[in-house]
């Protein structure tokens, strides 16, 4: 039984997996993810347990799982993986994108993968068939832009997405068209530029705004809210 866990500055999500079923996901407030973890120990027979996070991650957390003798990785830059990872700053590649590049070889082996993950960020990250990773590309995501419009100006305010806007006949629709309308344009034109250069592209999309986008976007797209989850499932099972 395998135990994953992708923390945040504020959110974890927990999932646990069994021969790579997912069987459940709990998400849960950074702050409380070791009274969490006492809960799922106790309930779960946890062998093995992978952490991937972009913040730090608490002493107790660690020597929690270390004395509930379940095998544990911290994902990072030197944990072995089942592609080939040519980025030329291997060190400051995030260990989300990683995550996913895995994620991508296990799923998709021995084709072309442009996987996109829509969260705070937007990141483009593209495998191919030799299982090679280069990069890719990193976006504001579609929050940011909000944030950054009402922000960095005085008099535009700050709103959520919306989906339904056609025309930018006020200002609060015009930003709307500008963040979401702009979001989808970037999107379709990376898949396109990539389709060009690569045959048989499989795009996959990801992230917190995945079903938001999934419905709005033209380009053909797997949508898979889990698949960093899934990645790191590989990776862990991949070391064991």
């Amino acid at each position: 039984m395998n135990l994953i866990i992708d923390t945040g500055n504020t959110r974890t999500k927990l999932a646990i997996y069994i021969n790579d079923i997912q069987k459940s996901l709990i998400i849960v407030k950074t702050k409380d993810l070791l009274n969490e973890l006492i809960v799922l120990f106790k309930a779960n027979n946890i062998s093995n347990t992978i952490i991937s996070s972009v913040a730090n991650i608490n002493d107790s957390v660690i020597d929690f799982i270390k004395n509930g003798n379940s095998y544990l990785i911290i994902l990072n830059h030197k944990t072995k993986i089942p592609f080939k990872n040519l980025y030329k700053t291997p060190k400051t590649l995030g260990v989300d994108r990683i995550a996913l590049m895995a994620s991508a070889s296990i799923k998709y082996p021995k084709e072309n993968v442009l996987v996109i993950d829509a969260g705070t960020c937007i990141t483009y990250d593209f495998i191919n068939t030799k299982t090679e990773y280069y990069g890719g590309a990193i976006a504001p995501g579609i929050i940011m832009k909000y944030k950054a419009m009402h922000q960095f100006t005085a008099n535009l305010p700050l709103l959520k997405p919306n989906n339904k806007i056609t025309l930018g006949n006020s200002t609060k629709n015009a930003m709307h068209q500008g963040v979401i309308n702009g979001t989808l344009l970037e999107i379709d034109g990376v898949i396109n530029q990539y389709k060009k250069n690569n045959d048989n592209l499989t795009v996959v999309l990801t992230g917190g705004d995945t079903i938001f986008l999934a419905k709005l976007l033209k380009s053909s797209i797997f949508a898979n809210p889990n698949f960093l989850l899934e990645g790191l499932n590989h990776i862990l099972n991949y070391n064991l």
